[in-house]
């Protein structure tokens, strides 16, 4: 936990009023998590019919009364499609070569499609980089000369079976330009990394973002790449399907508990509108080492969620597959790190997460560290009250020695 002269929000910010805390506190849920449904979760990546190594990676979430669907692809740009149905025995059915050809609508379905309560994408489609050598103002948009960006729909992509890990329910996309004239990637690579959760937990690293069997986590690393400024900073561009005309809505909860993410006191959710709905959660800090740390995190800065136009994006074909050619897409940018402290240019290393979901998202609980702060901080007072009555009252009495005339 951290104080300081005037108490804010946010990422690196300071700790709240006594009040404030006391009230949170009080209306704390108390070790309330959702999404506690025992599901059977597997991760397995489709075949290629045709032979050829494609990345369809398939994770498959069955309750008691439903089924939850991701599938990643880095067909295109790297995207996700979440798909919850009302049934434990949907499945999910891939036509490859509909699926690779210009016109892929039909080709990839969860059947039967009458199951289906709710379904949406996410579509990674560029990354960013910025000059920020003469930029002082931290809350610059954009926050430095921007350099041209890269398009994720045109890297190369390992093939993601090599990096399939049925213990850890996990894989990863790793990626570099397919055209690289200055030689920037060399050395370096883009990576997706991708978990599934078996059981409610929390990650080893920070920012420990809270799961369930509901959830999958995606990690974003950029290692080794050779920035083109001294004191570059990086960007992500993320386009999201609307539900109808309107865009998702983006929201920041704030929290007196800082233990899992050090300084961070905010997190941050978009969210769809349907119910059940889906929602994605992240902490507005990045790391510029593997070992994420307090002295390693940077800020991360997201833009407002605004409508694009399709032809304005590189085409995801699974998400064309799924949802045909008429959508309604929106787009945010992420920016990760500030021109003054740490940055990518520390190790040439930047790690971000961010939690995937459908249904209603896990809820963050005081830690027992906290609680035991807040234990002694308000119940001290009020026993050293207790212990002062109780004394007053029954402890030994003195008489005074004097003797009255009368």
């Amino acid at each position: 936990m951290c104080s300081c002269e005037e108490p804010r929000w946010g990422w690196g910010h300071c700790a709240p009023s006594p009040i404030l805390l006391l009230s949170l506190l009080l209306a704390a849920p108390f070790g309330l998590l959702q999404g506690e449904e025992t599901r059977q979760v597997t991760l397995e990546v489709i075949p290629d019919s045709m032979g050829l190594p494609q990345n369809l990676l398939h994770i498959r979430a069955v309750g008691t009364n439903s089924t939850l669907h991701y599938v990643w692809s880095s067909l295109g740009p790297p995207a996700v499609l979440l798909v919850a149905t009302n049934t434990p025995h949907s499945n999910l059915s891939v036509n490859w070569s509909r699926l690779l050809s210009p016109e892929p609508d039909g080709a990839l379905m969860v059947l039967p499609k009458d199951s289906i309560q709710f379904s949406s994408a996410l579509v990674f489609t560029r990354l960013f980089e910025f000059d920020s050598t003469n930029t002082s103002d931290v809350a610059a948009k954009p926050p430095g000369t921007p350099y041209p960006p890269y398009s994720l729909a045109e890297f190369s992509w390992n093939n993601i079976t090599d990096s399939l890990d049925p213990a850890t329910l996990s894989a990863t996309f790793r990626g570099h330009p397919n055209h690289d004239p200055t030689r920037a990637f060399a050395n370096g690579s883009l990576a997706f990394r991708v978990q599934a959760f078996s059981r409610s937990g929390r990650p080893a690293q920070p920012p420990r973002l809270l799961h369930t069997m509901d959830t999958c986590q995606l990690e974003v690393a950029l290692v080794g790449a050779s920035p083109r400024g001294n004191r570059s900073l990086f960007g992500l561009e993320v386009a999201t399907l609307g539900q109808g005309p309107d865009c998702p809505s983006m929201q920041e909860q704030h929290s007196i508990d800082d233990e899992y993410a050090p300084a961070v006191f905010q997190l941050d959710q978009l969210l769809w509108g349907s119910l059940p709905s889906g929602f994605v959660q992240w902490r507005p800090v990045a790391f510029s080492q593997k070992q994420g740390g307090r002295e390693s995190a940077l800020p991360c800065q997201a833009s407002p969620l605004h409508p694009t136009l399709a032809y304005l994006l590189p085409e995801s074909p699974i998400v064309r597959a799924f949802f045909g050619s008429q959508n309604n897409f929106c787009a945010f940018n992420l920016t990760f790190g500030a021109s003054t402290g740490p940055g990518y240019w520390d190790q040439h290393y930047l790690s971000w997460s961010m939690l995937l979901g459908v249904g209603a998202p896990p809820v963050d609980a005081l830690s027992p560290l906290v609680l035991g702060i807040m234990a002694v901080a308000l119940g001290a007072p009020g026993l050293m009250l207790l212990a002062g009555g109780l004394f007053l009252l029954l402890g030994p009495k003195r008489y005074s020695e004097y003797q009255p005339i009368n």
